[in-house]
């Protein structure tokens, strides 16, 4: 048997999760698949960023403790992710000096080693999985336009969608700065673009095949949770 918790860090995550990626690792030989909010996410201010890496450890060494026969992984925007003072997650801010191609598995490994290193040397690490988002999740939806279009009930909006994503050699790329984030570039194309509704429904139109094939990221992460199976 194999279970899988992802540890999110909102309600989009989470019904991508229980909604998209649960059903295809169930056909691949996952017994349980299930998303957990990191803290009390929903009552706090979706605004505020997500929690101090501090207190997301110890959710995280909480599960891989009481599961002890279980794998656990994270799934949190790059972006959104503290990087200096009390707040500050393993790995963000050495990661904001590197390439593209780096940024995401410096902070993925530095998470990786933070919790190797409590748990100590009768943990096994492959146990242990942490996915960063480059660099948030609405990068993904740009992985086929007129489906994301589709799946919000803006078909019109395709064309504006693919323009976006022409500027980039992938939706992961699409930038970082709090006024061209991929979540920003969606709000001014779609006003009031409600984030826990419309970007499950863009996921569940546009499918994993398609963001895998356009998200290398992503996809090795994906992949890397497919051997996992069974």
């Amino acid at each position: 048997m194999t279970r899988l918790l992802v540890h999110v860090e909102g309600e989009t995550e989470e019904t991508f999760v229980n909604e998209v990626l649960a059903c295809h690792l169930y056909n691949l030989g996952y017994t349980n698949v299930s998303a957990r909010l990191l803290g009390n996410a929903r009552l706090r201010d979706r605004r505020g960023g997500i929690r101090a890496w501090s207190a997301v450890r110890k959710d995280i060494l909480r599960h891989l403790q009481e599961d002890p026969a279980g794998i656990s992984t994270t799934m949190v925007d790059y972006y959104a992710l503290p990087q200096t003072g009390g707040r500050a997650w393993p790995g963000r801010q050495a990661a904001g000096r590197l390439s593209f191609e780096q940024k995401a598995v410096t902070v993925e490994q530095a998470i990786l080693e933070d919790i190797s290193s409590t748990l100590g040397d009768g943990f096994n690490p492959r146990r242990f999985l942490p996915f960063v988002i480059m660099h948030e999740f609405e990068g993904l939806l740009f992985s086929d336009c007129k489906k994301f279009a589709k799946g919000i009930y803006r078909p019109e909006l395709a064309a504006g969608f693919q323009a976006i994503r022409d500027m980039f050699s992938s939706p992961e790329e699409i930038n970082d700065s709090p006024l061209t984030a991929p979540s920003k570039r969606v709000t001014k194309l779609v006003p009031g673009y409600k984030k826990t509704l419309l970007g499950p429904l863009a996921a569940l139109e546009i499918g994993l095949d398609a963001i895998r094939k356009e998200c290398p990221h992503f996809s090795q992460w994906l992949l890397h949770l497919e051997t996992l199976a069974g």
